[in-house]
């Protein structure tokens, strides 16, 4: 089961600088992470694929602020809520949404730190559906909790230690990323299905992935709750292959 079968984002937008809260190495001028959700505009995987090294390093940094705030109003019968094809928000539940796009983040990191470590490397590509079908993300107990202060903990166990890892994975991972060289940031591995792909290509895929995901995780939100306040122009469909 994929996410959804529609195209990728079809945005005219031009890529933006990535420093509007960040300087050109992904920092917050004042400090730590950037804590507001930035205005990163949508961008389809070429346009992303075109920033420059720099800016595509602190655009896959800033990952953790394309996930909307509205999945802590989610009751846990919410996050685990599948979708009909026709709805147009993707299929997937926000619980098994949200841990895969940490599952695919922790491969593209070890994907990139193979290749820059190992001569040639042959990646060994994972199968999304199966981490779904094992239950690897999915509502492991009976029931739900009738407790509001209850359900909403167990919303916030359910999907905060995934987004922890992702967005403390990509501050590690961008960290390391700046210090590589040119012709590090050009070392590539074979993918079974992608062909040969640099450290520079995952990343860009990476970061296109991420965001990507979460155009739907908004749509969902929309369709569940209500539109935000303030909106954002997120489309785009899955069928990755990992």
């Amino acid at each position: 089961m994929s996410e959804s079968t529609q195209t990728s984002p079809t945005t005219t937008d031009a890529p933006t600088s990535a420093d509007s809260c960040c300087n050109g190495h992904g920092k917050a001028s004042g400090g730590g992470c950037c804590r507001e959700r930035a205005s990163l505009s949508p961008l389809t995987k070429d346009q992303i694929a075109a920033l420059p090294t720099l800016q595509l390093i602190a655009r896959y940094q800033r990952g953790i602020e394309w996930i909307d705030r509205r999945v802590f109003e989610l009751s846990e019968r919410q996050i685990d809520q599948a979708f009909l094809p026709d709805a147009g928000v993707g299929r997937w539940p926000v619980r098994v949404l949200i841990g895969h796009i940490c599952d695919a983040d922790l491969a593209a990191v070890h994907r990139m730190r193979r290749a820059v470590a190992e001569d040639h490397p042959i990646f060994a590509e994972w199968d999304e559906n199966a981490f779904i079908d094992a239950n690897l993300y999915g509502n492991t107990h009976e029931g739900y909790a009738d407790d509001p202060d209850t359900d909403h903990a167990r919303v916030m166990n359910a999907l905060g230690g995934f987004l922890a890892t992702t967005h403390t994975l990509r501050q590690w991972t961008a960290q390391w990323l700046y210090s590589l060289s040119d012709a590090q940031m050009a070392r590539a591995g074979m993918h079974p299905t992608r062909g040969q792909m640099s450290v520079r290509d995952i990343l860009a895929s990476y970061t296109w992935h991420l965001e990507h995901h979460c155009q739907f995780l908004t749509k969902k939100l929309d369709l569940m709750v209500g539109p935000a306040a303030e909106t954002h122009n997120h489309s785009g469909g899955c069928g990755c292959k990992h």
